[in-house]
C-alpha cells in the first residue's frame, strides 16, 4: 500500500473554490501521478455560494460526481438540467462529446463533492447521465456501491470494469472488501480517522492498492471513506 497524507495533495485556492487535487489536473501536472489503473482525476472540492464551473467540453472519460454536503446544480449540451444533492451520484459519459456547466444554486451555503473520472473501456461511446440518491442508512457500517460497471446492485452504471463504494463508519465499525488475484484499490478518507489494514489514516489521507487481496477498515471514529476497486 502506499500511504499519500493529505498535506502532499495540490491544493487550489480562489475566491470561490478550494480544492484538493489526487491526480495531473489542470495547472497541477506530474507526470509521475497521472493515473492509477483507469483512474485519472479524483478532485475533492469546495465551491463557495454562487460559485461554479461554466460551460466547458468532455470526451471519452466517465465522470462520476459525489455530492457530499449541499447541491450543484448542472446544465449540458444534450438539454439536461437538475440538480445533485448531498447523498446523490451522477455518471456522465462523456463519449463522443458533451459540455456541461455546474454552479452552486446557493448564495450562501458552500457545497463539497467529489468529482473523479476514470477511462472508458471502450471509445466513441454515446453520451448520457445518470443519477441516483443513496440514505446515509444504507452507508453506514457497509462498503455500499454507488457507481459500477460490475452490475452492483443499485449503483449507477459505469463504463469500466471498476466499482466506486462509500461508507460511513462509526467508532468500532468495520468493514471488509476482499480483492481478486491482480485487482487493485484507492482508497480516500473523505472526513474522521480509520485503520486500513492496520495503518492509520486521517481526513484527506489516501492509500493506492496493489497486489493485496484484503481490504481491513475499522472506523477509529465517526468517518466517512470511499474506496474504488479498478483493475
Amino acid at each position: 500500500m502506499r500511504i499519500i497524507r493529505a498535506e502532499d495533495r495540490f491544493h487550489l485556492e480562489s475566491d470561490w473554490l478550494s480544492a484538493y487535487w489526487l491526480f495531473s489536473f489542470d495547472r497541477y501536472y506530474d507526470p509521475n501521478n497521472l493515473t492509477f489503473g483507469p483512474l485519472r482525476v479524483f478532485n475533492h472540492d469546495t465551491v463557495a455560494g454562487g460559485g461554479g464551473f461554466p460551460t466547458h467540453p468532455h470526451r471519452e472519460m466517465e465522470i462520476v460526481t459525489y455530492v457530499l454536503e449541499g447541491a450543484l446544480r448542472h446544465k449540458d449540451s444534450m438539454g439536461g438540467a437538475g440538480l445533485i444533492r448531498a447523498g446523490e451520484v451522477q455518471r456522465m459519459t462523456a463519449g463522443t462529446g458533451v459540455a456541461h456547466s455546474e454552479f452552486n444554486p446557493s448564495e450562501t451555503e458552500a457545497v463539497k463533492l467529489l468529482q473523479m473520472w476514470v477511462l472508458p473501456e471502450r471509445a466513441g461511446l454515446k453520451p448520457s447521465y445518470e443519477q441516483k440518491q443513496f440514505t446515509t442508512e444504507q452507508r453506514t457500517g457497509a462498503l455500499l456501491p454507488i457507481a459500477s460497471g460490475q452490475d452492483a446492485p443499485g449503483a449507477v452504471k459505469i463504463h469500466q470494469d471498476a466499482t466506486f463504494y462509500v461508507s460511513r463508519l462509526r467508532a468500532g465499525d468495520r468493514a471488509m472488501r476482499e480483492l481478486k488475484p491482480g485487482r487493485r484499490a484507492f482508497f480516500y478518507v473523505i472526513d474522521g480517522e480509520v485503520m486500513l489494514n492496520g495503518v492509520k489514516l486521517s481526513a484527506g489521507d489516501q492509500a493506492r492498492v496493489n497486489d493485496v487481496t484484503k481490504l481491513d477498515i475499522a472506523g477509529a471514529r465517526e468517518s466517512e471513506v470511499i474506496l474504488i476497486d479498478l483493475p
